[in-house]
């Protein structure tokens, strides 16, 4: 995990990511400390982690992003080490309102992560700079 999320957020991404290393699931109290620490974000996020809709992408010399199809069928680029979704959500509640920390697609990513479910695809360099400037010029 990374140091952009509230000390309470890392400690429970942490909890979570043991207990699916000890037992390969969560529990009930996982669920309530998700939606309260993270709110309205939390079950539309493990419904991602579910339908396996987070990729992690990795290129040749290290470089990792994260694409996560959306519920609304569009793919979404994430950086967890910055702390970037590219969807209008994260824009709008998380930059310009400041009613949220993070985005369904971010913190899925993070449950991903620590669930041990993300999808993995190996990239060459050319390919990985495609998919970041796809995301440019969509947004252009």
């Amino acid at each position: 995990m990374d140091s952009t999320l509230p000390a309470v957020a890392e400690e429970l991404l942490k909890e979570i990511k043991k207990a699916f290393e000890e037992t390969s699931h969560g529990t009930d109290t996982f669920f309530f400390r998700l939606k309260f620490i993270f709110g309205p974000s939390a079950v539309p996020a493990l419904d991602l982690v579910d339908q396996r809709s987070v990729t992690r992408v990795t290129s040749p010399s290290g470089r990792t992003a994260y694409q996560v199809l959306g519920s609304s069928g569009k793919l979404y680029t994430c950086y967890s080490s910055c702390h970037f979704c590219t969807c209008p959500a994260f824009g709008f509640t998380v930059l310009q309102k400041s009613e949220s920390f993070l985005c369904k697609h971010i913190l899925a990513v993070y449950l991903s992560q620590a669930m041990g479910a993300c999808q993995e695809l190996a990239v060459s360099e050319e390919q990985l700079t495609s998919i970041l400037l796809a995301e440019e010029e969509d947004e252009g």
